[in-house]
């Protein structure tokens, strides 16, 4: 279950990043984000997002030209 969500469909790159950088400083440790986003070049972003900051990316998902990432906040 999400603690928080993110609508950033419609924002192009690098708003979806720095809106969901954002959104995490106020989720608890451990805690969920569900983004959702228009921008393909989302995916690869959210990646390395994830990947540099040490958030785990739990889940990403596509379909219909929106995008869906779970992630969960570092401790």
């Amino acid at each position: 279950m999400a603690d928080a969500t993110l609508d950033a469909r419609g924002l192009k790159c690098p708003l979806p990043i720095l809106k969901a950088r954002k959104a995490l400083n106020d989720v608890a440790p451990a805690g969920m984000l569900v983004v959702l986003t228009t921008d393909p070049g989302s995916v690869a972003d959210f990646q390395a997002f994830c990947r540099t900051t040490g958030h785990d990316l739990i889940e990403q998902a596509s379909g219909g030209g929106e995008h869906r990432f779970v992630i969960r906040r570092r401790s």
